[in-house]
């Protein structure tokens, strides 16, 4: 049976992962770190603004499982703050084994502790790829889901140093993505007042050092918003620099916000301990994570191969790229979506098949037709683009794309509803049934943009 190979384990690569599997392709996913899911361990939010759209398009098209499973331990559903409508809070605590449980019951092979150094490439072919531990990993077509964040020196040459975040390089090796490997000319994101990358737009906070009367009021409502003293320097500093701009408001510099993941979540990139500790029910904060927060936070969008609209790396005729490695994306839900269509296309691809190009119909397939378009013209290197806000979130509005409306949305997928369902390559034994198939599922992908 053909197989993909995915490297990197978060959002993005355990949605192609799993969307490999569903394909009908055996799936292995190397993820460096002892668990899976990356930043999604601190994030938490889904079903903000157009992720809500993107999620319920993803769905339809049969690739919604990870968001079932996230709105499954939601802490809290239906949040509206600033810059947010109707967000849902997943639990980060309880949300990481049951990613993995699922991964495993669906077939996959999960090998943590799996850090890919180095790639066996014939023409522009991989052909396998190599691990620290000594490992080796053949595949017909492969995923690089690596991230785009780290190693250290990265963190020390464009923030304020190691911010000892999630990403636990010191103990688990800096990030090595394929496409690099295989000597594929990566591009950084870009800051208009000059640098590269973007610092991670968030923190934790211990609960256990709160004020109990903000414990309780945090956990009744599922955020707080907590007026600082107009003194405190450096807010505005901090919004510019985080990777989320579409939360660069003023309520974020006139107001500590914290919502409950698990733990509480503070909607900044970074706050000086004694700052933070100025305002009330704070007075013995404690970062949880990054544990430098009180400076720093870990830099994003410093490696992204170029890629066409089916997530196929441009100079590779077998990998696909997912995530934060796909483009400046931001959020969970952009990772499963991209995650998604490169993790099938993948199989499609080992199976002999084209790869499938999502439709400007769907927000899903917009954003990763119009991201590309935006970098390649240059002004795209200085954007993030998320469905939650920015000029993203504009540009869904504009076209009518944002919509809660489930049956609305469904209607939408056409022809292409469950294709991610759908299994493309069929066991040995089922030759007029595979063939079958694949007849079908190619009209699909030939579906042209509307």
């Amino acid at each position: 049976m053909p197989r993909v190979v995915v490297a990197g384990g978060g959002w993005a690569g355990c949605a192609a992962a799993l969307a490999a599997r569903q394909a009908g392709a055996e799936a292995a996913l190397l993820e460096r770190t002892d668990m899976l899911l990356g930043t999604g361990l601190v994030g938490g939010i889904m079903r903000n603004n157009g992720r809500f759209t993107a999620a319920e398009e993803m769905s339809a098209l049969g690739g919604g499982r990870l968001f079932a499973l996230s709105d499954s331990v939601a802490r809290h559903r239906n949040l509206d703050f600033a810059g947010h409508r109707h967000a849902w809070l997943y639990d980060v605590a309880r949300i990481e084994p049951l990613v993995r449980r699922t991964l495993q019951a669906a077939g996959v092979e999960v090998h943590l502790l799996s850090r890919v150094t180095a790639v066996q490439r014939e023409g522009e072919r991989i052909e396998a790829v190599h691990t620290a531990d000594g490992g080796t990993y053949y595949g017909q077509a492969f995923v690089d889901a690596t991230g785009t964040a780290g190693p250290p020196a990265n963190c020390r040459r464009y923030g304020n140093g190691c911010a000892m975040c999630i990403y636990r390089c010191p103990a688990f090796g800096g990030r090595l993505g394929l496409a690099a490997l295989a000597g594929i000319k990566e591009y950084a994101a870009l800051r208009r007042g000059g640098g590269r990358g973007a610092m991670s737009g968030s923190c934790k906070l211990h609960k256990g050092s709160l004020a109990p009367w903000l414990v309780k009021e945090l956990e009744t409502q599922g955020m707080v918003v907590l007026p600082v003293p107009p003194d405190l320097p450096g807010k505005d500093e901090m919004l510019r620099r985080k990777a989320c701009q579409q939360y660069n408001l003023p309520e974020y510099a006139a107001n500590i916000i914290l919502l409950d993941t698990g733990p509480a979540k503070l909607m900044a990139p970074f706050y000086p301990l004694e700052a933070l500790r100025r305002v009330s029910g704070l007075e013995n904060a404690r970062f949880e994570d990054p544990y430098a927060g009180g400076s720093g936070n870990s830099i994003r969008f410093l490696a992204m191969p170029p890629r066409d609209d089916a997530l196929q790396v441009q100079g590779l005729s077998n990998v696909f790229c997912a995530g934060e490695r796909a483009g400046p994306f931001v959020g969970h839900t952009e990772a499963i979506v991209t995650g998604t269509l490169a993790g099938h296309n993948a199989a499609r691809l080992a199976a002999g098949m084209e790869p499938v190009v999502l439709p400007s119909s769907l927000a899903s397939g917009d954003i990763i037709a119009f991201t590309r378009r935006q970098v390649e013209k240059g002004d795209g290197l200085y954007q993030r683009f998320t469905f939650s806000g920015s000029v993203y979130f504009e540009r869904m509005q504009s076209l009518n794309l944002y919509t809660t409306d489930r049956e609305e949305i469904r209607k939408r997928t056409g022809d292409l509803a469950g294709i991610f369902a759908t299994p493309v390559i069929i066991e040995v034994g089922s030759e007029q049934e595979a063939g079958s198939r694949r007849q079908e599922a190619g009209k699909t992908a030939r579906m042209p943009n509307k």
